[in-house]
Order: C-alpha cells, then structure tokens, then sequence
C-alpha cells in the first residue's frame, strides 16, 4: 500500500524519532514508489542542539557508516578539504570556498525575510546554500532534494551538504530523489518551492516546470539561465553537446517570454519577472498558484 511521506514523519515523531535521510530504495523501485528512510532515536536531546565543542557526528561517506566527528577546531581543515559550489556561512568565522557567489544570488531571488510558519522544498539544493537559509528564515519546515550532484563523485558526491548540515545542526531533511521522482502524493506539497539554477538542465522544461507546479501551494521561485531575449516570441535555444559553458548537462535557453508562457501553461496564475539584470543571461521569475 502507497503510504504518503507525512504519514511516516508522523509515526517517526512519535516514536521519538530524528529523520537523517531519505532515499530511493532501487531494489525494489526507482519511480518514487519505495523509499528507505534512515531515523535516529533521540535520547535525552537531539545531538544536532549541541554547541560549542561538543562533538557532531557527521556521516562522509557514501553507502556505509564510516562517521567523522566535527569539532569546532577540525571544521575549517575539513571544510577546506573538499570543493565547494556554495558559499556558506558556517559560523565561528568558517564559511565555505565555492566558486558561486550565493551571496549575490540570493539578494537577486527575493525570498521573503520571514518564513514562518511556510514550508519549503529546495529542488537541486547542492551543498544546501539556500536550504539551510530558509531555515534560518524560520521556515517550519524545508526539504532539500537532489541526486545528480550528491550522486556523482569530487564536488557532486553530496558530501558537501552533509558536511554544512552538520556544522549548522541543521534540521533541513534531505531527500535524495531526481525531479522525475518527486510526487506530491508522496512527498507532499509546499508553500515555497524553489527551483534554482535547474530549468535549463531539463531535457523537458515544461514536464519540469508542470512537476514544480503539482508540488507547489503558493510560489515558485525560478532562477535560470535565459537566451533568444531578443526574440519577442516564447522561444527557446538549444545547445547540443557542451556547447554552453562546456557543460553537457545544459540542454536549453529560454527567453522570458518562453518561461512565462510555460509557467501559465502548466497551472500557474501570475508569473512575476523578479529580476532580468543581477547577471547577464541570467532572471529570476516568481511563479504564483
């Protein structure tokens, strides 16, 4: 029997249960049909509400239990130790050297200052930059989903986002799962979705942006690269290969026009233009249930 994602946190909360991770179990299905999902008993006080010097165990390694210990003194060799995409404010003076400038980006993406009360689920979180501030936003609850880039190996292996999650004590839930395999029946709806520097990724942008909207109660933030802006019909460019910034990963440029018009294609009611300028070929759009 389908069992519906918010059934199991239930019974996990009430059993006493911390949720660590959630992940596809492809033995039985890969379709968004079986999950495993990895739960701590707390004892006493959660581990993640330590401070100070107190030790945080922090699993490195994919696929086994091997744990490092975090402390406040070893946090900064770690963090140097691997390559980074997001630049996070760990604390205690250690932030995290990626090569994006996450800063700037989230002044371009306009999120609320104050999520209280708002659920948020962050597609392609990476090293959970914007996860983990909508925590700190005070977002009741925010789910980070990836696979490709916790998957794959050197910056993508997802080491970076448990490394972060650790170092902040972070409650964010990590749901390792391609946008294919999200379901809302599954996994949910949410206030806030936010859907940030993936669009252009998609084979099938609109089958993405159609998934965005069946997740979402409320807004979709969509940040993406855009082309053709000179063209006043909704057109997109492709780039076979890797012929846009040597990437093969990146399939299609939309124009503002297209991502407007797709987003209402789907089901969204309003599609506001947020930003067109924080960087070129580059705009962020709100779109609204």
């Amino acid at each position: 029997h389908s069992v519906p994602q918010h059934a199991v946190l239930n019974l996990l909360d009430d059993e006493g249960m911390r949720l660590l991770e959630v992940i596809p179990d492809a033995s039985i299905g890969i379709h968004g049909l079986s999950y495993l999902y990895y739960a701590r008993k707390i004892i006493g006080h959660d581990v993640q509400q330590s401070t100070g010097s107190v030790p945080v165990k922090l699993p490195i390694k994919k696929d086994n239990d091997v744990e490092q210990t975090l402390t406040d003194n070893g946090l900064e060799q770690m963090v140097q130790s691997r390559p980074w995409f997001h630049r996070i404010d760990l604390g205690n003076g250690v932030s995290t050297p990626g090569s994006d400038d996450t800063p700037h980006k989230l002044s371009a993406i306009a999120l609320p200052s104050d999520l209280s009360g708002k659920t948020v689920l962050d597609v392609g979180a990476w090293d959970g930059f914007f996860s983990f501030e909508c925590e700190r936003r005070r977002a009741s609850r925010v789910v980070a989903s990836d696979s490709y880039c916790w998957d794959g190996d050197g910056i993508q292996d997802g080491g970076g986002f448990r490394m972060a999650h650790a170092a902040l004590n972070s409650q964010v839930e990590r749901l390792n799962v391609s946008v294919e395999q999200l379901d809302p029946a599954i996994h949910g709806t949410f206030d806030y979705v936010l859907f940030l520097g993936v669009l252009y990724h998609a084979r099938d942008p609109l089958g993405y942006l159609a998934k965005m909207r069946s997740l979402c109660r409320e807004v979709t933030v969509i940040e993406t690269w855009v082309d053709g802006l000179e063209i006043e019909r909704p057109a997109m460019i492709f780039y076979p290969g890797a012929t846009l910034n040597n990437d093969a990963s990146n399939y299609f440029g939309p124009n503002e026009a297209a991502v407007i018009a797709m987003c209402r294609e789907v089901g969204f009611s309003e599609v506001e233009v947020v930003n067109r300028h924080y960087y070129p070929n580059r705009m962020v759009f709100h779109a609204r249930v």
